[in-house]
């Protein structure tokens, strides 16, 4: 590969790391780019640890012929079970070991090596083998995100030349510095959407970071909380809390992003959430759906733990609309971006009520009034209540009781919140 494609390749990998190109099109390019320099690339493959509550690392492939694999993958942790076994008789894990950068193969002769996919690299025609580790300094981690690993192959059965080892040696890292640079991207985004909600998230993404940067808006508020957790977490061995919290907080939170709403905080066993949108009545509907759907998830998580003799528990709801400000609240170098005002504090009473009207849900006369005919045949008063600390008694309503017992009006209610 002569030095001017080289140069050349290197400013395309650096322009469009710039831009923000995906990963999978800056390795199908500089694959493409290598071909037709003279390089001929058989399949790259390069991936890089991330911070994810879920992933450990995302992958991307680029192949010579067509595959049925896709080009880009994640990855699980790799500390137990037949990821880890898979990770120990890896190349890159046996590079690692033995501090080395940069490992050859030649795959027509690799009988008494154990790596994993090298014989099927073999098998499928490749026949040359270059692997980097190409590690980051202390200032350049994130977590377990300390390396850039990839592997090249060629069918020449001469392998790669000098000339094709050295021109990887140049490019291979300039590659790893766009994709290490679109990762950071991307751990932004997921560790937005994990810490602040999903449309917070993108809000504060967008450049609203500003203290005091807020607005109004209408939203349908939520507030959910768990019965006795107070109770039960005393009775129970502190190894055993927050599993309890979490079952209980995905039950909520996944019915919550299910049904189009964002959930703003985690308070203790507390959830406050919002639905919003241009039709407010659409977004009573979701926020009732939602509420559907937890109770749903609450049966299913109460099953799986009384059956593995864990305690259980049930949850309250508080549904409200109103106006809030939304944005961001705190210091000058700790903010909340999160949901103010008398509504706010609203729901949270309402919530709070559950227990004194033996309700799992109640509903504000203005998220009651703003729903259709139909929706508001569902909902009945419990009662006008003087809310602690809300200067004015109000009307709340709940779930008709009949429903439980009438499968024909669950069948109907269910109907009204898919419509």
């Amino acid at each position: 590969m002569e030095l001017a494609s080289r140069l050349d390749l290197m400013n395309w990998l650096v322009s469009q790391g710039l831009t923000g190109l995906p990963e999978t099109d800056l390795i199908r390019g500089f694959c493409e780019r290598c071909r037709a320099a003279g390089l001929a690339l058989s399949r790259g493959l390069a991936f890089i640890d991330t911070l994810h509550p879920i992933y450990e690392g995302r992958g991307f492939r680029w192949n010579d012929r067509e595959s049925n694999e896709s080009d880009t993958f994640q990855y699980t942790s790799s500390a137990e079970g037949d990821a880890a076994r898979n990770w120990r008789r890896s190349v890159f894990h046996y590079m690692l070991e033995n501090g080395h950068d940069e490992f050859i193969l030649d795959l027509s002769d690799c009988a008494g090596r154990d790596f994993s996919m090298i014989g099927d690299l073999a098998e499928k025609g490749h026949r040359h083998f270059l692997a980097f580790v190409h590690r980051f300094g202390d200032a350049g981690t994130l977590g377990q995100m300390d390396c850039f690993y990839s592997y090249w192959t060629t069918r020449r059965q001469e392998g790669f030349t000098k000339g094709q080892l050295a021109a990887l040696r140049d490019l291979v890292p300039v590659l790893g510095l766009a994709i290490k640079s679109a990762q950071h991207v991307d751990i932004a985004r997921t560790l937005g959407r994990v810490y602040l909600g999903r449309d917070a998230s993108e809000q504060v993404l967008r450049g609203r970071i500003s203290r005091g940067v807020t607005e109004r808006i209408n939203a349908v508020l939520w507030f959910s909380d768990l019965r006795g957790s107070t109770a039960i977490s005393e009775s129970i061995g502190p190894d055993e809390i927050i599993p309890f919290l979490n079952d209980y907080a995905q039950a909520s939170i996944e019915a919550i992003h299910d049904a189009g709403g964002d959930v703003l905080k985690l308070i203790g066993d507390g959830v406050l959430a919002i639905f919003t949108g241009e039709d407010m009545a659409v977004a009573r509907r979701a926020a009732l759906r939602a509420e559907h759907r937890f109770r749903l998830n609450m049966s299913a998580v109460n099953g799986e733990r009384s059956a593995a003799g864990k305690p259980v528990t049930s949850a309250y709801v508080g549904l409200h609309v109103g106006e809030v400000f939304y944005g961001n609240i705190g210091s000058e170098d700790r903010l909340d971006f999160t949901v103010v005002g008398p509504a706010v504090n609203e729901v949270s009473r309402i919530a709070s009520m559950c227990n004194s009207v033996d309700r799992q849900l109640l509903a504000s006369s203005e998220f009651r009034s703003g729903l259709d005919a139909t929706g508001r045949r569902y909902l009945v008063s419990t009662g006008r209540y003087a809310l602690r600390g809300i200067g004015r008694a109000q009307d709340l309503y709940t779930l008709d009781p009949d429903m439980a017992g009438n499968e024909a009006m669950t069948g109907g209610y269910e109907r009204y919140l898919k419509s």
